[in-house]
């Protein structure tokens, strides 16, 4: 029976509507099975040991793709294991911050017409209010040196931290030094890309950067070009802070990978090698799959269903999609389409995010959204609100549980029905399961970590798509 429900866990995450422009398609099921003895099984699994993590990410020879593992950061350090509901409210603290950070954010771009525009802008990352969820293994330098990255979808910087180091915080490598490193390249003041820093300084005729976050959080240091390692696979002369003073909760990683939409981004940098595409896929929660970050043309997969990307020019880092409404079962949510509008001020609008965890919609569009599930599940029990989570289950007394489906209604027509284990998500060892959405304090709506576990999701920037599936991890 286990196995018959994974299978159909695995149909459920490929479950995709396409559909004309205009009204969409309900989906083609309206309930679903969650396996709870498994999903609570794999919540009392301590995370892996980092062995050998110096071989974490290994590329195939002769593969023209960009390839990374993917590890979610409550995998990194055995010594720090607590419990999952400890974690949890961990994670959702960090995701609290995060949220109101770019709610922030984008406050301050609407009233100042700022844009991001590289290393000296005052980027919110998921590493600014530790709220970075997933890491990459990336050698640094030459000879290379491995280390842990943030990967940040909202980003436009790339950044490790260096010797020597003034003021540097625990990570779980050896600071980068790039006196040992053949093709480091300091960036003088006079360069274009000194220039193009919001907050750039000069010493000795070096460029200097500055960043910034708003929970008090900083890196500060020498802009370089460096060459980045991905297994096999060396890329030159990318631009990266290496940071000499940093402080916050960047949580062991050694720095970030951008992969916004600006210019300055991991990928922007990229440009025409790569042709403006990933893809990730972050592995699902209490499971032993391996998540994985693919850059270039090839990582656009055959059979996605493709969704139109839409361009804030006040927030030009963020991966803003249309979203028409939302389903649960056979239903769809009666909320007006307004709702997800992302307007020609820049208010509003649905980012796709991998720094925040859990999905946000507007206030009144996430309460009909919630009543419609809790209609859908008068049959289980209820348990006391976690945290952010109002709607809460007490599931310790079932194997299997079945419950509405739920759907993203995108605009256009395509319908993404999620699988159970991507919104109702255990919150402690003993049973009790919580409805992973939440209120969002502003207009902005994001679709965050959580709701994207264990689906493949590409990135063709360059003709200005996004796409789901076909594939899971």
């Amino acid at each position: 029976m286990v196995a018959l429900v994974a299978q159909l866990l695995v149909v459920v995450v490929l479950h995709f509507q396409g559909g004309s422009h205009g009204a969409a398609a309900s989906p083609a099921v309206s309930f679903q099975t969650l396996n709870v003895r498994e999903m609570t099984a794999g919540m009392k699994t301590r995370p892996s040991a980092v062995l050998g993590h110096r071989k974490f990410s290994k590329a195939h020879n002769h593969d023209p793709k960009k390839w990374l593992k993917l590890v979610h950061r409550d995998s990194i350090f055995t010594g720090n294991f607590s419990g999952h509901r400890h974690q949890l409210e961990e994670r959702i603290k960090r995701d609290v911050n995060r949220a109101a950070g770019l709610t922030r954010r984008l406050t301050r771009a609407r009233a100042s017409g700022y844009h991001l525009s590289g290393f000296g802008s005052d980027v919110l990352s998921g590493m600014s209010e530790g709220s970075g969820e997933y890491f990459v293994r990336i050698g640094v330098g030459s000879p290379p040196k491995d280390q842990y990255m943030v990967i940040d979808s909202g980003s436009d910087i790339v950044w490790v931290q260096c010797q020597p180091c003034s003021q540097c915080y625990q990570q779980a490598d050896p600071v980068f030094d790039p006196a040992n490193s053949a093709s480091f390249a300091g960036v003088s003041c006079q360069s274009s890309i000194c220039g193009r820093l919001e907050n750039a300084g000069c010493h000795a005729g070096r460029c200097r950067y500055e960043v910034s976050y708003s929970d008090g959080s900083y890196t500060k240091g020498t802009l370089a070009l460096e060459t980045l390692t991905f297994g096999d696979t060396a890329v030159h002369n990318v631009a990266i802070g290496c940071g000499h003073k940093n402080h916050g909760l960047f949580v062991g990683a050694a720095g970030l990978l951008g992969l916004g939409g600006g210019s300055m981004s991991f990928i922007g940098q990229l440009g025409g090698q790569m042709g403006g595409a990933f893809s990730y896929c972050l592995m699902s929660r209490g499971t032993e799959s391996n998540g994985s970050l693919v850059f270039g043309r090839d990582a656009v997969p055959v059979g996605a269903t493709w969704v139109p990307l839409l361009r804030n020019p006040q927030a030009p880092s963020f991966y803003y999609v249309g979203l028409a409404g939302l389903g649960v079962g056979a239903a769809r949510v009666p909320v007006p389409e307004d709702m997800f509008r992302l307007t020609e001020l820049g208010e509003g609008g649905v980012v796709m995010d991998t720094g925040t965890a859990v999905t946000r919609f507007p206030n009144p569009a996430y309460q009909a959204f919630r009543d419609s599930f809790m209609e859908g599940t008068v049959g289980l029990p209820r348990a006391p609100a976690v945290s952010i989570f109002d709607t809460c289950y007490d599931l310790s007394g079932f194997e299997i549980v079945q419950v509405p489906t739920v759907s993203f209604y995108f605009s256009g027509g395509p319908v993404l029905t999620i699988p159970a284990r991507n919104f109702l998500i255990p919150v402690d060892e003993v049973g009790t399961y919580c409805f992973a959405f939440a209120p969002s304090s502003s207009g902005l709506s994001i679709i965050g970590n959580i709701q994207q576990e264990g689906i493949q999701i590409s990135f063709d920037a360059a003709n200005g798509f996004v796409g789901f599936g076909p594939n899971t991890c």
